[in-house]
């Protein structure tokens, strides 16, 4: 998998922003991406300090680049830039002051283009990596929300590899309808860069009408919904797991659909759902979680596990780096 996104990255070299420059997993991660020539990495840091942290690490960090919020050239022009985009909610001092903050000052260097793609929160909260991208790089034109979804992938009984998305297990609480319109067709495009044909189910406890209730009814409607946006996408709903990955119960539960049963995209209720899905698949199914992957913003920011290793680090700047354009 990612091979064919180290591919991609080839033709098109990108520049990643890590906010949290000094910090060993970062620079870990940046000498072995250092390695090619397919992902710059910018380290968000004061230059003495990121250099030193590597050298006393043992990792070599030649090529990289180095911002320090405290000495960046462009900073009057990055302060007035993001007062603009503020419009009025924060005042130039505020916004000077947060840029001093590896998460304000990283998000600000990709929106005024001079990288690609943001990984942050080996040390901040998912709140402060998310709440930048929010307020600065904005959702997608069309989009009204930010979600997320999680990749999964495990060695298949067949040869290659398994490869689920799931969406969304980490942003929204409680999507409506129209919420969940949005994730599913953003899930869905995610998981076609990861060599997914999309099949999309929607999940719940009925399969087209075996249950009722308020969450069916969402399911249900969402799923109409997803249909007249994007009537090229496969989806189905609403289903119980079942229906949505076995055969066999497809044939019983709901035999004309030709999602059910083989079903790839899976898009939750809620967060409650979402988030106990994708572990319980993680842990009891063998499956590698990459994520949450953020989705539906202007440019590429994704959110690092404080708990991450260096692997991680390294997985997530090329999956992240691969989203550009998406």
């Amino acid at each position: 998998m990612f091979g064919k996104l180290i591919d991609k990255l080839k033709k098109h070299p990108k520049k990643i922003v890590f906010t949290e420059g000094t910090d060993p997993r970062i620079l870990e991660a940046s000498a072995r991406l250092l390695a090619g020539t397919w992902l710059t990495p910018v380290l968000v840091g004061n230059e003495a300090e990121v250099k030193h942290a590597a050298e006393e690490a043992g990792y070599n960090i030649r090529g990289a680049e180095i911002m320090d919020p405290e000495n960046y050239p462009e900073m009057d022009e990055m302060v007035k830039t993001m007062v603009e985009l503020r419009k009025g909610k924060m005042t130039e001092e505020q916004c000077r002051a947060s840029l001093k903050m590896g998460n304000y000052f990283g998000t600000m260097l990709v929106k005024m283009g001079k990288a690609d793609a943001l990984l942050g929160g080996a040390t901040y909260s998912t709140a402060d990596t998310v709440r930048p991208a929010l307020q600065l790089i904005k959702t997608k034109p069309g989009n009204k929300i930010v979600s997320s979804c999680f990749i999964l992938v495990r060695p298949s009984v067949t040869g290659g590899n398994d490869v689920l998305a799931m969406g969304d297990c980490a942003i929204n609480i409680k999507p409506s309808e129209d919420d969940l319109v949005e994730i599913a067709i953003e899930t869905a495009k995610c998981a076609r860069i990861f060599g997914v044909d999309p099949q999309v189910a929607l999940l719940s406890y009925s399969t087209l009408g075996s249950g009722a209730g308020e969450d069916v009814d969402k399911m249900h409607n969402a799923t109409a919904k997803i249909r007249a946006a994007a009537p090229d996408l496969p989806v189905e709903g609403e289903l119980q797991f079942d229906a949505a990955v076995s055969p066999r119960v497809a044939q019983t539960k709901c035999p004309d659909s030709k999602v059910a049963g083989h079903a790839n995209t899976f898009i939750f209720p809620d967060i409650n759902a979402g988030n106990i899905g994708y572990k319980i698949a993680q842990r009891l199914g063998n499956f590698d979680a990459y994520g949450p992957i953020l989705l539906g913003l202007n440019a590429p920011i994704n959110d690092l596990s404080r708990g991450c290793n260096a692997q991680e680090v390294y997985s997530m700047a090329i999956i992240t780096a691969a989203l550009v354009d998406m």
